[in-house]
């Protein structure tokens, strides 16, 4: 099912995979280079609903105005925000998430919003090649229980370089940002996928 939802920054849509008997709602952002086509999110949206967590793929009103480049974090934020109460009309608890700039909002609003939790896929922890640029704070600023899924070989950040405590950090061995492994990995990238989606199903169960 998918609905459209009005906010201060524009028209966003949401496009629902429910859980036939659901305990738990997971709303996931993409980031500011793709959509919800994402191979992490839809693998999320197939995967998660038989565990009863419903999921809610959110695409930012830029993405549904046709635009190509991302505005400012602030924007990003109001879109977020004016798109929760569409999130928590199920009446249930909502993880906050979302895909490398998406994540970003998800930690930056948690608080504010009431949050149950925090998913942080690919966490830009820096721009590439630029270490001293951290976003550790906002990671670490979430407030909420947070999990972070990090590619072994992601540019913007490798599971090593993240602060230790305040959070959970699952590694994706050799995935780059999109959690793709290279040809010659020992890894598929079925397999890396299959990382992501088993972590995720792992931590919302832990959450009660």
């Amino acid at each position: 099912m998918t609905e459209t939802v009005e906010t201060e920054a524009g028209t966003a849509r949401v496009t629902w995979h429910h859980a036939p008997d659901p305990r738990l709602v997971l709303a996931v952002g993409h980031g500011a280079g793709g959509g919800i086509e994402a191979r992490d999110l839809q693998a999320l949206a197939a995967a998660l609903p038989a565990h009863g967590v419903s999921v809610a793929l959110v695409e930012q009103p830029w993405r549904v105005a046709g635009r190509k480049v991302a505005p400012a974090p602030k924007t990003l934020d109001t879109g977020w925000r004016g798109l929760w109460p569409a999130l928590t009309r199920p009446g249930l608890p909502v993880i906050s998430g979302g895909r490398s700039a998406g994540a970003r909002v998800a930690c930056r609003t948690a608080t504010g919003l009431g949050a149950h939790a925090v998913l942080a896929l690919s966490f830009p922890l820096h721009p590439p090649g630029r270490p001293e640029k951290s976003r550790a704070g906002e990671l670490l600023g979430a407030g909420v229980p947070t999990l972070v899924v990090q590619g072994g070989n992601d540019p913007f950040g490798r599971p090593e370089e993240f602060p230790e405590g305040g959070f959970e950090m699952v590694g994706v061995d050799y995935g780059d940002h999109s959690f793709a492994v290279p040809k010659r990995a020992p890894v598929t990238r079925e397999a890396a996928l299959e990382t992501v989606t088993d972590a995720v199903t792992r931590w919302a169960a832990s959450l009660g």
